[in-house]
């Protein structure tokens, strides 16, 4: 009976190891009928590799051994730096190469093939994402082939477009340089299970085409490790840093050049007289297209408080530079257009605007003052009644103070005191019978006054242009060295000494100083 039941069980495990070798010839066959069909080397290849193939799973013989992903960047453009957004956006090749420990073959019996390119679609990919990304993640790759080496190493270079978060430091704009950094890893395996690396030890630039926007000063790459709290394993990444620099000729011929010349029409603002009329009319123009001109840089910035561009600072300081220009003019045009009833000239204001100012700033004004014209009257009459020897002294000079009356000669050499007292004299001595030489002489007095009171208003009011001319003219000066200072710190100085440093940081970084 026992001997029964034994020979039931090798029966039956008899059968089983049959039917297994019968599947085994069933599949040998199947692959000979293939053969003898007319398929191609690759064609049994590919068929043989995908044979019981798991895509969904890592390609490792020992669970506990790490798949390494060397990680490469084979950059190609710099497409675009969005400053408002803060995003960098490049054309890169992502470099990727690990081995499939279940995707080899001995090459001499599939024709001596050593490499195939396969879709990748039909083999397990590395989930390498970008970890700041600043677009959707469902974009992906482009489904590149891979290529397949017959020991299991595969590379897959797919070429892709990647936008990433960067903070766009604006202090210098638009002399800025940027850094930004592209952090790349495996998503949902931990270190443990896929080991991310450096293919390389710098960033490939051989098919790289130079922007228009911005100078590529450095690009290199550093591989970290990273914990995060969800999880205790370390994940690793690498880390690609890109080093920009801006070309400032784009802003050069549209922004600052325009700003400059603008600044020269704020210095020409004191430079027109203000007769014209069109001093402040100026002023107010300058300062709108300044103001046109902060609103289309501001549209390019960044919306942040951290820092404020040079730029706007340059702006900024021009449009209070202008704003005050504006006040000035409309008080030099007070000072300008004061009229006789005003108060007159004080003698400190004489003296610091009229005659040390206006000779520090060589400018070559007439004397209207009052004391100089009477001075200058005296002598005058001096040299005309010396003139009229058949005349009495007193005659001649009421004859000719009221002949330079009359026809208008010399208006500007009249002295009201000198020709009343004369008057005086003369009406002593004219007979009180005649009473048509009193009349003749009141009116002659009369007109003397209405006279000197009207040259004596004239002088009040051009001494009053004066100062306004005088206080325009310092004015044009300190606006026209504060704008060379303001304009050569800002746009000249500040860049160069950041220039310069940023070159000693590259230096230094460049020769491992740090």
């Amino acid at each position: 009976m026992d001997f029964t039941l034994n020979c039931l069980k090798l029966i039956k495990i008899l059968s089983v190891i049959v039917i297994f070798l019968l599947t085994k010839c069933s599949t040998l066959n199947e692959t000979l009928i293939r053969e003898t069909k007319g398929e191609t080397d690759e064609q049994r290849l590919l068929y043989y590799l995908l044979y019981n193939y798991e895509k969904a799973v890592r390609p490792v013989k020992n669970a506990s051994n790490p798949i390494v992903v060397r990680l490469g960047l084979t950059l190609t453009n710099i497409f675009e730096m969005d400053e408002k957004n803060q995003v960098l956006t490049i054309n890169v090749w992502l470099d990727q190469e690990w081995t499939d420990e279940l995707l080899t073959w001995d090459p001499k019996n599939f024709g001596g093939i050593t490499s195939i390119r396969i879709p990748c679609d039909l083999v397990w990919l590395p989930d390498i994402v970008l970890y700041n990304n600043a677009d959707d993640y469902t974009a992906g790759y482009m489904r590149a082939r891979i290529m397949l080496q017959y020991d299991g190493k595969v590379f897959w270079p797919p070429p892709t477009q990647l936008r990433s978060t960067c903070r766009i430091d604006v202090r210098w704009f638009p002399f800025d340089t940027q850094y930004c950094s592209l952090k790349m890893g495996s998503w949902s395996y931990h270190g443990f299970q896929v080991d991310v690396t450096n293919r390389s030890e710098n960033v490939d630039l051989t098919n790289y085409v130079p922007s228009g926007g911005f100078d590529l000063v450095k690009v290199h790459q550093k591989r970290r490790v990273a914990t995060y709290t969800c999880c205790p394993e370390p994940y690793p990444d690498v880390t690609f840093y890109i080093h920009i620099r801006r070309k400032t000729l784009y802003y050069m011929y549209n922004v600052i050049f325009p700003c400059i010349m603008m600044s020269i029409l704020t210095l020409l603002v004191f430079y027109l007289p203000p007769d014209s009329g069109e001093k402040v009319a100026l002023g107010i123009t300058t300062l709108l297209a300044f103001s046109v001109f902060v609103l289309a840089i501001a549209e390019q910035m960044p919306e942040t408080s951290d820092s404020m561009p040079l730029i706007a600072i340059y702006l900024t300081l021009v449009m209070v530079m202008t704003s005050i220009s504006v006040v000035m003019t409309v008080m030099v045009l007070n000072l300008h257009h004061r009229g006789p009833f005003n108060k007159p000239v004080g003698p400190k204001v004489k003296y610091w605007v009229l005659k040390r100012l206006k000779n520090f700033l060589n400018m070559h004004l007439p004397n209207l003052t009052l004391e100089e014209h009477q001075r200058e009257s005296v002598k005058k009459k001096k040299k005309e009644n010396s003139g009229l020897p058949n005349l009495t002294p007193m005659a001649s000079v009421l004859f000719q103070n009221s002949l330079s009356l009359l026809v208008g000669k010399d208006k500007s050499t009249l002295d009201y005191e000198l020709l009343n007292n004369d008057i005086e004299k003369c009406r002593k001595n004219v007979s009180t019978e005649n009473d048509s030489g009193a009349r003749l002489l009141t009116a002659i007095q009369h007109l003397l006054r209405k006279h000197e009171l009207e040259e004596q208003y004239q002088i009040v009011a051009g001494e009053w242009k004066q100062v306004a001319q005088v206080i325009d003219r310092l004015l044009f000066w300190v606006f026209l060295v504060a704008t060379v200072i303001i304009t050569s710190t800002l746009l000249v100085i500040l860049p160069l000494i950041n220039y310069s440093l940023e070159s000693e940081d590259l230096d230094e970084s460049l020769y491992g100083l740090h």
